[in-house]
């Protein structure tokens, strides 16, 4: 049984393992917060990290300087349906220009399939926003899963993934991953410090976000195994 386990791990490289054990976590993560979203009450972890992002008995004010709130402002826009959907035109666009139709159809896939996912969970769950602290943008659809934070984690990790393929050195690769990483979590923390979203909605958004993301690159790269998708390899 053993030699059975280690021959299959010497099958399986560390990529499509690691994503693996992405997809899985973030399925786990994502059932374990939605059983805190369909509670009754606020859970204790969602309203203590809330009010820590506001000063003391006062919910109507944020931590921080004055310039803060502007500056998260600025960042939560980058996980807004209309610059999401600029930046992936912009992507296919681009793709379709230097003859890469295949590629161009899973960024397409990825984004679209993830905001049609984000919708189905919200309707699905069906949480409000939170009235705990006031909220510094207008909001007008469900809390449960944040749209923002999954749908940057789709974008920026699809992104990421795919100019990773083409950069030269893993230093350069791993330092595009990081900063769709980095881009995806202020996304998801603006949301919480905006007071529109309860923590766990962020941490659902993003588990649902890096699931979906890294099913589809497991896609691409079994279709490309197949020679269905005529790309350079990895």
């Amino acid at each position: 049984m053993k030699n059975v386990a280690k021959a299959l791990l010497n099958r399986v490289e560390f990529p499509v393992l690691l994503a693996g054990l992405v997809i899985a976590g973030g399925l786990w993560g994502f059932e374990e917060l939605m059983e805190v979203a369909r509670a009754t009450t606020p859970h204790a972890f969602d309203t203590e990290i809330l009010l820590a992002f506001r000063r003391a008995g006062q919910p109507a004010i944020p931590i921080g300087p004055p310039w803060l709130e502007g500056a998260m402002r600025d960042i939560t826009s980058l996980g807004s349906s209309s610059v999401l959907v600029l930046i992936t035109a912009a992507t296919i666009i681009y793709l379709l220009l230097i003859r890469r139709p295949a590629t161009a159809l899973l960024m397409f896939v990825a984004v679209a399939g993830g905001q049609v996912l984000s919708s189905l969970l919200k309707v699905g769950v069906d949480r409000p926003r939170p009235e705990l602290v006031s909220h510094l943008v207008d909001e007008m659809s469900l809390s449960f899963p944040s749209g923002h934070a999954m749908l940057s984690a789709v974008t920026y990790l699809t992104l990421g993934s795919l100019a990773a393929r083409f950069l030269p050195g893993r230093t350069t690769k791993v330092y595009v991953l990081f900063l769709a990483v980095l881009t995806t979590v202020l996304v998801g923390v603006s949301r919480i410090y905006l007071g529109v979203h309860w923590p766990s909605d962020v941490l659902a958004g993003w588990c649902a976000g890096f699931a979906w993301a890294m099913l589809c690159w497991l896609v691409a790269r079994l279709l490309q195994r197949r020679r269905a998708v005529s790309e350079e390899p990895d």
